[in-house]
């Protein structure tokens, strides 16, 4: 089970129609569009994929939607996560999780909780999930920082929780993880950027924004890292770097779904309070892909 997520996981944007809708046309184009590209898993309704503003009955679409597209032909997670312990408990138990593979959950936002409340947040997912659980820290959106001590805790008390999704960018805080992690337990990259760094410290992998637009040069960077061909790896990485910066500068999921419009995957339609990357940006997206 462990194995189905080390490599290259991508975080899926959901694509949008001009009126507003779901736009599954471009959702099948890009979910083949990363298959054919040779990454390891897909990972839905995460925070690429703008989950906060989803609907219930869109998010059951969506997922019901990337299940029967992919079919099988890769792993899937779903994103599940909230900063309302007993809300997300009961999300999974009431969730149609046939088909997916694992649960990605996000550290409890906004409450901005303890330590000890953070851990036992998890550990009332870790007793309701029937799926292996994904820690998922990112400080730069929750407030909170779940720390290494933490993570650990969580790796050796609950079977279940087989990774965390590191995005701290806190690189002391990520050996600390990879140096005490329990057998099997995966450490996986959160930022794009640091992602080759982090597999040369141990990491497995990366659930990545920019391996949608790229799938092949990255997921290949990934597997190269891997596979100790530190060469190739960091040829490939700088490939792709330049293109990091303007990705961001402007917010993510906007950065990215400009790529895709000028790859022509999907278009770049974003929901309110999100709204697309200013024109500078945008034209400094497409002149680095058309280079």
């Amino acid at each position: 089970m462990h194995h189905k997520f080390s490599g290259t996981g991508i975080a899926l944007v959901t694509p949008f129609l001009e009126g507003g809708g779901v736009d599954f046309i471009g959702l099948e184009k890009l979910l083949n569009h990363i298959i054919e590209g040779g990454v390891d898993y897909i990972v839905v309704l995460g925070t690429t994929g703008e989950s906060v503003v989803l609907s219930a009955d869109e998010k059951i679409a969506v997922t019901n939607f990337v299940k029967e597209t992919v079919d099988g032909r890769k792993p899937l997670v779903m994103g599940i996560g909230g900063n309302s312990t007993c809300a997300v408990a009961d999300t999974i138990k009431n969730t149609d999780l046939s088909g997916y593979d694992a649960i990605l959950s996000v550290s409890p936002y906004y409450n901005k909780p303890s330590q000890e409340g953070i851990y036992q947040h998890y550990k009332a997912l870790s007793a309701t999930s029937p799926l292996p659980i994904i820690l998922y820290n990112v400080p730069g959106r929750t407030s909170s920082n779940m720390s290494a001590e933490t993570t650990l805790r969580l790796a050796h008390d609950f079977d279940n929780v087989i990774a965390v999704k590191e995005a701290s960018g806190d690189m002391n805080q990520i050996m600390k993880i990879i140096k005490g992690r329990p057998e099997g337990f995966l450490v996986i990259s959160g930022d794009d950027g640091l992602t080759l760094p982090m597999i040369h410290m141990g990491a497995d992998g990366v659930i990545s924004v920019i391996g949608q637009a790229y799938p092949k040069e990255f997921s290949d960077m990934v597997r190269y890292g891997l596979e100790g061909n530190q060469k190739v790896a960091n040829e490939l990485h700088y490939q792709l770097y330049d293109l990091l910066e303007p990705l961001y500068c402007d917010g993510n999921p906007a950065g990215i779904k400009a790529a895709l419009k000028v790859l022509d995957v999907c278009g770049d339609k974003l929901r309110l309070p999100l709204v697309n990357v200013e024109k500078e940006t945008y034209q400094k997206i497409e002149s680095l892909i058309k280079l």
